[in-house]
């Protein structure tokens, strides 16, 4: 992308891939589900050999997703499981690994009873603070895993001054920025050394695939975790490469749209005498607000809410006619889930008891929709 240097970054990602198939000057570029690669003669290469190691579709896709985040080098999964997966595969038996607290269920689930099998100890603390973080280091310990905004109570994390308690103490800083994408915020300014995504979320925002992305900020680490990417298998397949490809020439409209409304939408939660909290970093009540509003360019699509009564959460749940009840977030239709029960089951009761993850608590992910429509669902259901 040397040639659109000088141009923005969402004008760079609109463009990628035009005219590149010098054959046909394709704009749209072509999709390769070729899975091996002939040989010009012994000993030469086209500099693809094997789809798992390298497809033409999945490069342009790659070299694009680094290019948003800034980083030198980008890899797509199957899913953000699998992403996130291959990422802890750089450690080994016997390292420690500080993680959010307020994250995702299945990173919890995946370290909590699979990594740990393999040595690989976890400390989980409030990210928003910082001498939390540094009191949780020890001699063990190689990298800190941060989400921000924290999933689900949307808790926000000082990515500067974590970025330089990483550097100070040699650890590998992993920023999770599912929620907000980086069309609103891009953690390798800041410090960060991996920037993971389930691109199944925003980057696809759809709902029509599965993905993950890993995007390392210097050459050295991304040839690391390439390897791991390679010899353990977990690539996206070309036609996703290309759907994936396609959703992010519109991510930065979309995401326009998803924090609009989300705004509209927590400000009038605010207001309803049935709930008692809403958590939405664009409200200058949340705790965060400030530095959110310093690190990022937008507060995100995601709203967050705790209702008066467990029973009121179900009723709203079951009477929602446009939101739908259904796991997942980021696309363009908006979907609601009760964390406790389904992103973050896998988190003991007591930890979830802890967290403030409760059965009245719910997480909206606000699409792309009318926000008038989306708050006459929410009201009637909440009247029900």
């Amino acid at each position: 992308m040397d040639k659109l240097d000088h141009i923005s970054r969402t004008t760079r990602t609109v463009l990628a891939g035009v005219g590149d198939d010098k054959k046909t000057g394709a704009i749209s570029f072509p999709l390769y589900h070729s899975a091996t690669y002939r040989h010009p003669a012994l000993g030469q290469s086209t500099g693809f050999d094997y789809t798992r190691s390298g497809n033409p579709t999945r490069m342009l896709l790659e070299e694009t997703l680094a290019d948003m985040e800034g980083g030198a080098r980008g890899m797509a999964f199957s899913s953000g499981m699998a992403a996130i997966t291959t990422l802890l595969l750089h450690f080994k038996s016997g390292d420690h690994l500080i993680v959010s607290e307020d994250l995702y269920g299945g990173t919890y689930r995946l370290l909590d009873q699979i990594f740990h099998k393999f040595g690989i100890s976890t400390s989980y603390v409030d990210t928003s603070d910082v001498m939390a973080v540094e009191q949780a280091c020890t001699q063990k310990t190689r990298a800190l895993l941060v989400e921000t905004p924290g999933n689900p109570l949307l808790g926000i994390a000082d990515l500067h001054s974590l970025g330089k308690l990483c550097r100070r103490k040699e650890l590998l800083f992993l920023v999770d920025n599912t929620f907000l994408s980086p069309v609103l915020q891009r953690p390798i300014e800041f410090g960060a050394d991996v920037v993971i995504h389930s691109a199944t979320k925003y980057l696809g925002g759809h709902n029509d695939l599965c993905a993950g992305v890993l995007v390392a900020a210097d050459e050295k680490l991304g040839e690391q975790l390439y390897f791991l990417q390679n010899s353990s298998g977990a690539i996206l397949p070309p036609q996703d490469c290309w759907l994936l490809l396609r959703s992010l020439k519109t991510l930065a409209l979309r995401i326009e749209r998803h924090c609009l409304n989300a705004q509209v939408i927590a400000e009038w939660l605010l207001k309803q005498p049935q709930v008692t909290e809403v958590y939405y970093p664009g409200l200058p009540e949340h705790p965060g607000h400030e530095l959110n509003c310093r690190q990022t360019d937008g507060h995100g699509g995601m709203v967050s809410f705790r209702l008066d009564h467990a029973e009121r959460a179900a009723q709203l749940l079951s009477r929602l006619e446009l939101i739908s009840f259904a796991e997942s977030l980021g696309g363009v239709e908006s979907l609601i889930t009760l964390p406790a029960v389904q992103t973050h089951a896998d988190i003991p009761v007591a930890e979830r008891a802890r967290l403030g993850i409760c059965e009245r608590l719910l997480r909206l992910s606000v699409g792309i929709e009318d926000a008038n429509d989306l708050i006459s669902d929410l009201a009637q259901a909440l009247d029900g």
